[in-house]
């Protein structure tokens, strides 16, 4: 069975696709995640809990993208700008007495206190102003599902991180093949000013290969991933 892709267009002025992440310090890939697009799909259906079943539909299945930046003078891509970092102060104004409060203070790994009374420091990266263009494999029978999903969420949908908005909508259709859906995402990104700036494909192929641990096994309180091979591409190579 040939199995169509769905369009997504993501684009804000801040976006986090995190990857390899501790506590202290929430990195941000350059580029969506597949986690992070099927938990996108999760939102829209308003799909909880370890979604297994799901996801295993979903794991094999192909997703390639094309990230675009604003045009410069030339009309060709301008340079990414760098990522911003952020700071938020947790574990701070709870009441340790309090028996569900006391919870969501910081412990050391022992379960004791934390010296300061648990209050941390932890640092936050964002993408800034870039937008890509997404061409997710969905199983056949599930395509019309998941469009009208996306038009009519159930839950917010956001960029990696619950604090990054999009700013366009981000179903932009269903194609029978990527090339289909690049193109159109090509169309789109034109209209809005921006150039490609690099592609990633799913796979080994000629560029930049790298190894991820984005492709989700279960979801909810016990997270399960698996690894995945893709190959980031400058714009003008094939495919």
């Amino acid at each position: 069975m040939n199995h169509p892709y769905l369009l997504l267009w993501l684009e804000g002025p801040l976006q986090a696709w995190g990857h390899d992440s501790r506590f202290g310090r929430r990195d941000t890939l350059d580029f969506p995640t597949k986690s992070g697009v099927l938990g996108l799909l999760c939102c829209a259906l308003g799909a909880g809990g370890e979604q297994r079943e799901w996801l295993a539909r979903l794991a094999d299945l192909d997703l390639q993208l094309v990230a675009y930046t604003p045009r410069d003078k030339q009309g060709g891509a301008m340079p990414r700008l760098p990522l911003l970092r952020d700071f938020h102060m947790v574990g701070s104004g709870y009441d340790d007495t309090h028996p569900w409060q006391s919870l969501l203070i910081p412990k050391t790994s022992e379960g004791k206190k934390a010296v300061g009374g648990g209050t941390k420091m932890t640092y936050r990266y964002y993408l800034q102003d870039m937008a890509f263009a997404v061409a997710l494999q969905v199983p056949a029978d599930a395509a019309e599902a998941l469009a009208v999903a996306l038009q009519n969420p159930v839950w917010d949908l956001y960029l990696g991180r619950k604090a990054c908005v999009p700013t366009e909508l981000v179903y932009q259709g269903v194609f029978a093949t990527s090339s289909e859906a690049l193109a159109a995402g090509a169309k789109l990104a034109q209209d809005k000013g921006r150039a490609a700036s690099f592609a990633v494909r799913q796979g080994d192929h000629d560029g930049e290969v790298i190894t991820l641990n984005d492709v989700p096994l279960q979801f909810g309180t016990h997270k399960r991933y698996r690894d995945r091979r893709v190959t980031v591409l400058p714009v003008d190579s094939d495919g």
